[in-house]
């Protein structure tokens, strides 16, 4: 038997990769932070407790959360740090009562929990994003503007009343993701009234329906690439909020049709759970353009006879 300074010929194998090491390092990580954030959103006041003084940091202090729970600080101390340890589905219901969170919040601490929760959807079928033909027709024939997402929100269908909508996206060649125009293109900041808090609102959206991909590359690469690109995107990922994509009015200044105002629906497809099909029903006439009208033009043209 070798000795303690002996050296063993080196094997020709190399060692195992563990990629589903980093998934669950991603989501600990990732759970450790939504806690901390929706802790750190909520006053004593909220758990019935008693407003003291002036405190150091805002929010509750984990010692509050952990006892309105019924486990241990340090227990709790630990989720927030994202040490490798396991939440029960009681204990994170208690979590979620405590931290008073939203059913999309529900849903998505126990999707990061690695924990099934009653009331979860059924997980999502990684398929292959090829549209079948007989969709895109579907979608095509749709008398109202309709598009189809995939899980990285990139449209992979559309028709042409999606395409006049959505100027500086479905049109022409540009890039189809929809967190890309929403948060980079300065079309979507003129088209999207009151807009920046309307993309904080598709990031929430876009952060629930991803919990079941965190640790795909293609996601973390887009959500990468925004962070550096936008700093209204860095900063609202940085607030873990998450909403259910629940659909309701969406408003348009669009710069050919005026203001227009659409009820938003969103399908799942009950044999393609990785594609989401987003149909804008019209309401009402459209109204004139609250952008500032551009000055008349001048010229030999206007002087031309007719």
């Amino acid at each position: 038997m070798p000795g303690p300074s002996s050296s063993r010929p080196p094997s020709s194998r190399p060692a195992p990769s563990k990629p589903s090491a980093s998934r669950a390092d991603a989501k600990r990580r990732e759970l450790g932070d939504f806690l901390r954030a929706h802790r750190t959103r909520l006053s004593p006041v909220s758990l019935g407790l008693p407003a003291a003084g002036r405190r150091r940091t805002p929010g509750l202090r984990r010692e509050e959360v952990a006892q309105s729970c019924g486990m241990s600080s340090t227990w709790y101390t630990w989720l927030e740090q994202g040490r490798d340890i396991s939440a029960s589905p009681p204990a994170l219901s208690a979590l979620a009562r405590t931290l008073q969170l939203t059913p999309a919040e529900r849903a998505y601490l126990f999707e990061l929990a690695g924990k099934r929760d009653p009331s979860a959807p059924v997980p999502v079928d990684d398929s292959g994003m090829d549209v079948p033909a007989a969709l895109a027709q579907a979608i095509a024939a749709i008398a109202s503007p309709a598009y189809l997402l995939d899980q990285a929100w990139t449209a992979r269908a559309w028709n042409e009343r999606a395409a006049r909508l959505f100027v500086g996206w479905l049109d022409g060649t540009h890039d189809r993701n929809l967190l890309r125009y929403v948060f980079l293109s300065p079309t979507a900041r003129t088209v999207i009234p009151n807009w920046q808090a309307r993309a904080r609102r598709v990031l929430a959206e876009f952060r629930a329906d991803s919990s079941r991909h965190l640790e795909s590359p293609a996601l973390r690469s887009l959500t990468d690439d925004l962070r550096q690109r936008s700093p209204l995107f860095a900063q609202s990922w940085t607030e873990h909020a998450v909403v259910d994509r629940t659909g309701g009015e969406r408003t348009f200044d669009h710069p050919r049709d005026g203001v227009l105002r659409y009820e938003q629906i969103a399908f799942t497809l009950a044999n393609r759970p990785d594609f989401t099909l987003i149909v804008l029903v019209q309401q009402g006439a459209p109204a004139p353009s609250k952008r500032s009208p551009r000055p008349p033009q001048t010229g030999k043209r206007n002087n031309a006879r007719r």
